[in-house]
């Protein structure tokens, strides 16, 4: 009987280990099994070490990329391929946001019951949300200089555009690159975002003094901080309360305004603002951005004003549009279309809610207020007559010092206020000088492009 008893604990022991073992494995399976089944030494995915599946179009269904097993095969025209190399990625894998590196597992269509089996074994057809037409309106638009410019839908959180510069044609590869061609500055780099975040101080004043909207300064062109130390505006604004130092950019006063405020609240705001976050966009990961908060005196006031230790990362910025533009709360941002039964059941059914959202980023009442804001400095300081038909638009410049001797950044960020366009946008052009003349004038002839396709 003893005996009995001791062979049954002995089975039930190794039934125990068994199960645990099943359940072990089970866990990696499901938590790994995407890496295992993407292992370079996989060869039903990969040959000579390159991946050899899978095909990547734009929203209109216009092929981009395709993996073969002789190599990638881009799209024909040359300067879609240099606007979206970013994303395509190049034949040597350098660009982290590269297609082959970011959306490994929805090129090879792996899946927790089939692996990475198919009929055709060619992989899977991966869409994304960008038009690669507006991507190349964008990149010529750019004429040859640095920078980025991201636009998405604030209500669906699809991005249409998204373009770096330095770029090359990656079925053309130079035999040097541009120093940075590498780097896909929308999402993976950060910059000193100049009077473009004087947004953010000026939401922290809404939401905290009284007297936000009628506090003045005389301006005079400066703010002395003693000997040679000071806040300065190219010119003396006279008398300035917050929607008109907002509408000229007066240095002078976001300058004081940061002091008033203190470097506890624009700390606050600046991660509610997301501009310290990093995003996840279908697993490209942002740069997160970085500030620094002086107790008191000039640099405090560099900091609200967006220089002294500033940097923000263009597509936290382009959020933080889409928050103002939807009352507060922005919707994430997405750059692949749902691939998976499951996925696309879910896209088409509201009762699941799958649209992400940021937490509350500024109070709804502050959004219509910045709103409201935004669309004086176009028709009062921009000039609607630069921007024809874009009625709705609003939006916020930004010339930033980087020192050196080189010009300044020139930013231009916004969305249009229309429900039939609900766009939200980011344009730096890296020294390129005053944010209206080069940003403002790259944005115009994309949002053109957009509205008008």
């Amino acid at each position: 009987m003893k005996k009995i008893e001791k062979r049954a604990i002995m089975c039930l022991l190794l039934a125990f280990v068994l199960l645990a073992g099943v359940g072990v494995f089970s866990y990696r399976y499901v938590a790994h099994g995407d890496d295992w089944a993407s292992y370079e030494g996989n060869r039903d995915v990969y040959a000579e070490g390159d991946l050899s599946k899978g095909r990547l179009y734009d929203i209109n269904g216009t092929l981009l990329m395709q993996n073969t097993a002789d190599g990638i095969i881009y799209n024909d025209d040359a300067t879609i391929r240099r606007a979206l190399m970013h994303i395509t990625g190049d034949r040597d894998n350098n660009i982290s946001t590269g297609a082959n590196r970011a959306f490994t597992d929805e090129l090879i269509g792996y899946d927790l019951l089939n692996g990475v089996y198919s009929l055709n074994n060619e992989g899977e057809d991966v869409t994304l949300t960008l038009d690669a037409n507006i991507c190349a309106v964008a990149y010529e638009a750019l004429g040859g200089r640095n920078g980025t410019i991201g636009v998405y839908n604030y209500e669906t959180g699809d991005i249409i555009c998204m373009v770096s510069a330095p770029t090359y044609d990656p079925a053309d590869p130079p035999s040097s690159p541009e120093e940075g061609s590498y780097i896909n500055r929308f999402t993976s780099s950060t910059f000193v975002p100049g009077s473009v975040f004087k947004l953010v101080t000026a939401a922290a004043a809404i939401e905290n003094l009284d007297d936000a909207y009628t506090w003045e300064i005389n301006c005079t062109g400066s703010v002395s901080y003693g000997g040679q130390y000071a806040v300065t505006d190219e010119t003396a604004h006279g008398t300035v309360d917050l929607e008109k130092a907002l509408e000229v950019s007066c240095n002078c006063y976001f300058g004081q305004l940061a002091e008033k405020l203190g470097p506890g609240l624009l700390e606050k705001y600046v991660e509610k603002a997301g501009l310290t976050t990093s995003y996840d966009i279908n697993g490209i990961k942002t740069a997160e951005g970085s500030f620094s908060y002086p107790d008191s005196g000039m640099n405090l006031a560099w900091t609200g004003i967006g220089q002294w230790e500033d940097m923000v990362n263009p597509c936290a910025l382009m959020v933080y549009m889409g928050a103002i533009a939807g009352g507060g709360e922005a919707v994430l941002p997405n750059i692949v279309e749902p691939t998976s039964f499951l996925d696309n059941l879910k896209a088409r059914l509201p009762v699941f809610g799958t649209t992400s959202r940021t937490k509350q980023m500024i109070d709804s009442s502050t959004a219509s207020s910045l709103t409201e804001m935004m669309a004086n400095n176009v028709v009062s300081h921009y000039g609607s007559e630069n921007f024809p038909g874009l009625d709705s638009l609003c939006a916020k410049t930004g010339t930033a010092e980087v020192g050196n001797g080189k010009s300044p950044h020139s930013w231009f960020a916004g969305f249009l206020n229309d429900p039939s366009n609900p766009y939200a946008f980011v344009v730096l052009v890296e020294n390129g000088g005053y944010g209206i003349d080069a940003a403002g004038s790259v944005a115009n002839q994309v949002l053109q492009a957009i509205v008008n396709r």
